[in-house]
């Protein structure tokens, strides 16, 4: 599979799929440092070079490895990300196994908790009987709330969601966020849209059945199906995903007070002491209606329907780390009826997952002395002075921002925090206790010392160096109240990243992901804070006009896509990680063009460099799915699917005339019809 086709039968398949090959420069040969895919990065016999690049760039790119790759038995998708992801799972499981072999660490022995199935059943629902207990000991409506409240610090998802991070229009403090919550299903339209009237008789059923493995099962479908209709009563008064992601929208100051008038019914004073924030004046409530309409609905519900909701809640919140009929019944709903993945995935890999969920800078320290070497980290800071750098001319040059706008966009870019592999600084979990054979003990001690330590935020200053993802994690972010980006260690590597292999795919690949958390700042709702973090309306009319035409345009494009019949991808949901996208792959190319030093890209295996930096973007994005996981990521996530992300090429001026698509191919855009944003 990583051996590359020979020129000739490169250069002849080209042709047939019309595309030029430069000729003006001498093909190069690779040295003998071979990069791990393939003879420059790219994985050529992972090409269907019969489909034109201008028909479909993804199936072109990547069709030949959607026909030989199945979707493991495990999993409900599986791409480039699940690849590293996979080899990110083995190398934390060797640190965790060498661990476990010597009782007395917290990694070892949270992993061996986990890994210890016999014990687990033996115990079978017990250990969290005492929660169970003081539901059913609740005696009224106000105290069944507060069990409930309580029960979010050890992981239990509750009524609302409650965190604490930056005030957004005062950065420099934190304070308390409040935003709706409550439903069982991703989402509200799985419980309001017809087409998944079948998706809800399967989770009635299901927690009918979770009901009955508790030993709880008198009239369990009954209670199950008032349980739903309860839920769907909290779905109905959500905000829709593309109204939640509106940062001025979602800013709402309210006072301690505010919480009594504006969504009354609910014994808010106790809440908040359950909650641990009975100290906090004021906080910011994300979706207002949603809570005032959740508030509502709770206070007129029976008390015993919302006992029988907060027993579900805890079965559930805890089922992955209980005996195995619990677990497998968890696994048929959410695992095979919501993302149609046949099987569980080895005990090993959700054991790595949870232990570095729970300990995951513990585990960090070690992975990174082990698979992160320095030259990886110095590699990865020179891409990203690279990338900035190519923004900050992208913005020079941009025709519709008005100037006294760029110069505040180029304070902005000037102040960014890139953050590379891995903190400065790493987590203390002394007070964390962990005892070997205690599993739900102690996952429910780690989510309350990750709860605590939240909360331990109020009233200190900003903690500047902190993370929110692992450096085993294969994903990367833009915070923009802290105008940082960050890239976890295990991401800097193939296909994203290899030190040995052609740099316009490197560029293709990781420097079109560093472009696109930096552009993060600059997409719909990135570009709303200034350089300090502030959510502030620092933009000119003019300038905010011109950028919503843009987007506009961007949106009316991606609400064209239909992945499954009769769902499409929401342009409006995506729109952040589209601009991102589009931006992201202008600034790499940029920035790989000036890495050339102003020497021609020389001619690999017959593709010029612009024609591999688009391959490398597209290797990526390489992702096949089952159709339930596509559904629900149509749904609810904010990111496009794999194949659209890799269309994305078809705005770009310089893919035109690498890949020289005709007017009628499916991806072609006529000059005017491209959108431009960065």
């Amino acid at each position: 599979m990583r051996r590359s086709l020979i020129v000739t039968s490169l250069l002849a398949s080209a042709a047939l799929a019309g595309i030029a090959i430069a000729k003006d420069a001498a093909p190069t040969t690779q040295t003998a440092a071979k990069p791990e895919i393939g003879s420059f990065g790219f994985d050529e016999p992972g090409m269907d070079r019969q489909v034109k690049p201008g028909d479909s760039f993804a199936d072109y790119a990547s069709g030949g490895w959607k026909k030989t790759t199945e979707i493991p038995v495990d999993r409900s998708s599986y791409g480039m990300f699940h690849r590293l992801q996979d080899r990110s799972l083995a190398q934390t499981r060797a640190i965790l196994e060498e661990s476990a072999a010597k009782p007395g660490t917290k990694i070892g022995d949270f992993y061996a908790s986990y890994m210890d199935q016999a014990t687990i059943d033996a115990k079978g629902a017990a250990p969290i009987q005492p929660w169970l207990s003081e539901i059913k000991a609740a005696g009224d409506r106000d105290a069944l709330l507060v069990t409930l409240a309580k029960l979010q610090r050890q992981g239990v998802d509750g009524l609302f969601s409650l965190y604490v991070n930056q005030d957004e229009k005062q950065p420099d403090r934190y304070i308390v966020h409040l935003g709706q919550g409550g439903i069982g299903l991703p989402d509200r339209d799985y419980y309001l849209q017809d087409n998944f009237a079948p998706v809800r008789q399967a989770y009635v059923a299901n927690s009918a059945k979770m009901l009955e493995l508790i030993g709880d099962g008198a009239n369990a479908t009954a209670r199950a199906q008032a349980v739903f209709d309860f839920e769907k009563q909290l779905a109905q008064v959500h905000w829709t995903r593309i109204e939640s992601r509106d940062d001025d929208k979602t800013y709402n100051k309210w006072s301690a007070g505010d919480l009594d008038t504006k969504a009354p019914g609910l014994p808010w004073g106790a809440l908040r002491t359950a909650y641990g924030i009975a100290g906090e004046e004021s906080l910011i409530v994300s979706q207002p209606s949603a809570i005032t309409g959740e508030a509502k609905v709770i206070a007129a519900t029976p008390v015993a329907v919302l006992r029988d909701y907060a027993t579900l809640r805890t079965v559930r919140g805890y089922a992955s780390y209980l005996a195995k009929p619990i677990d497998d019944a968890n696994f048929e709903f959410y695992g095979k009826t919501l993302s149609g993945q046949p099987q569980q995935r080895d005990r090993w890999k959700r054991g790595v997952s949870l232990t570095s969920g729970a300990l995951g800078e513990e585990i960090g320290k070690a992975y990174v002395a082990r698979y992160f070497p320095p030259a990886t980290k110095a590699a990865a800071d020179q891409l990203v002075k690279n990338v900035i750098a190519a923004m900050g001319d992208r913005i020079r040059n941009l025709s519709w921002m008005t100037p006294e706008t760029k110069q505040k966009a180029l304070a902005k870019l000037a102040s960014f925090t890139p953050k590379i592999g891995y903190p400065s600084k790493w987590r203390d979990y002394s007070a964390l206790n962990i005892v070997r054979g205690d599993l739900v003990g102690n996952v429910a001690r780690a989510e309350a010392f990750d709860y605590d330590r939240n909360l331990a935020k109020l009233g200190k200053p900003i903690d500047r160096g902190e993370w929110f993802m692992t450096p085993m994690t294969i994903n990367a972010y833009a915070n923009p109240v802290m105008n940082e980006i960050v890239f976890p260690a295990a991401i800097l590597q193939p296909p994203f990243f290899d030190a040995k292999a052609d740099p316009a795919v490197n560029y293709g690949g990781i420097g079109a992901v560093i472009g696109h958390e930096i552009s993060h700042h600059f997409d719909d709702q990135g570009r709303k804070y200034d350089p300090s973090g502030k959510l502030t309306d620092w933009w000119t009319p003019a300038d905010v006009a011109a950028f919503d035409k843009l987007t506009g345009q961007l949106v009316k494009q991606y609400d064209a896509y239909e992945p499954l019949p009769g769902r499409h991808v929401q342009g409006a949901l995506t729109l952040g990680e589209n601009i991102a996208d589009l931006a992201g792959l202008s600034v790499a190319l940029d920035a790989y063009h000036k890495s050339l030093g102003g020497k021609p890209a020389p001619v690999i295996d017959g593709f010029t460099g612009d024609q591999r930096f688009y391959l490398g973007w597209a290797q990526v994005w390489r992702t096949k799915y089952r159709d339930a996981a596509l559904t629900q990521q149509l749904v609810v996530d904010p990111h496009s699917p794999g194949d659209q992300r890799a269309s994305v090429v078809r705005n770009l001026d310089p893919w035109y005339a690498a890949f020289k698509p005709q007017p009628g191919e499916k991806l072609y855009l006529a000059n005017g019809d491209r959108v431009r944003i960065w």
